[in-house]
């Protein structure tokens, strides 16, 4: 078993940034309770046009998969699209460039 490291990318919805925020200190904790992610520590990072961007690292595909069945986990992941878009990476303005650069959050 390998670990993945991913990476989540969250657009708030007009006016929901601050919710988005409060959703996101729950949810690493989440992963962790869970025993789907390492102890590697999480990164948080915030792109021009407001996207947050997580990047963690799943213990395993399995563990990705198990992720899916946890009513915890989709909980979470249930109220983080409610007040946000899921986007990719490939959207964001900074990824056109090379050395796209980010602003760090503190969740």
């Amino acid at each position: 078993m390998s670990s993945l490291v991913f990476m989540a990318l969250y657009r708030p919805k007009s006016e929901n940034e601050n919710e988005l925020m409060e959703i996101l200190k729950v949810h690493i904790p989440t992963l962790r309770e869970e025993g789907l992610i390492t102890d590697r520590e999480p990164v948080t990072l915030q792109a021009g046009d407001g996207t947050i961007i997580e990047i963690a690292e799943w213990k395993s595909s399995e563990a990705k998969e198990k992720a899916h069945q946890s009513a915890k986990v989709m909980s979470v992941w249930e109220k983080i699209m409610a007040v946000a878009e899921i986007t990719s990476l490939s959207s964001l303005y900074e990824s056109q460039k090379p050395f796209p650069t980010f602003k760090p959050l503190v969740i």
